[in-house]
C-alpha cells in the first residue's frame, strides 16, 4: 500500500507562487506516475498534473490540464520518492484542497488512481 502525504499549501496573493511537495513511501514500485489533483468547495476533484515515475516506463513525461500548463509544472526526484507541484501566477480560481495521488496507469480519470493524500489546502486572495 502505497503511503502519500502532502505538504507546502497555504494562503498566498493572487499573482505569487506555491511549491507543494508529496513523499511517497511503502511499495513505491507499484508507481508508475504520479500527479496532482484539486477540489474547490461545491465543485468535483479535478485532474491538474501528472508525471510518470518509473524509470522503464514513459520516463518523466509530464500531462498538464490546459488552465495550469503554462503556470504550474510537475516534477520529481526519484532518489528521495517526491514529487512537486510549482505553482505560480495564482489565481482566486486556484483556491482548492489540492491531493497528490499515484497510480500504475496514465490517465486523467481520478477513479484509476488508488493511492491518495490526505490533501492541502492552497488559498489565493485577490
Amino acid at each position: 500500500q502505497v503511503h502519500l502525504v502532502e505538504s507546502g499549501g497555504g494562503l498566498v496573493q493572487a499573482g505569487g507562487s506555491l511549491r507543494l511537495s508529496c513523499i511517497a513511501s511503502r511499495g513505491t514500485f507499484n508507481i508508475y506516475t504520479m500527479g496532482w489533483f484539486r477540489q474547490a468547495p461545491g465543485k468535483e476533484r479535478e485532474f491538474v498534473a501528472l508525471i510518470t515515475w518509473h524509470e522503464t516506463w514513459h520516463d518523466g513525461n509530464t500531462v498538464y490540464e490546459d488552465n495550469v500548463k503554462d503556470r504550474f509544472t510537475i516534477s520529481r526526484d526519484n532518489a528521495k520518492n517526491t514529487v512537486y507541484l510549482h505553482m505560480s501566477s495564482l489565481k482566486p480560481e486556484d483556491t482548492a484542497v489540492y491531493y497528490c495521488a499515484a497510480t500504475r496507469s496514465l490517465t486523467k480519470n481520478s477513479s484509476a488512481w488508488p493511492y491518495w493524500g490526505q490533501g492541502t489546502q492552497v488559498t489565493v486572495s485577490s
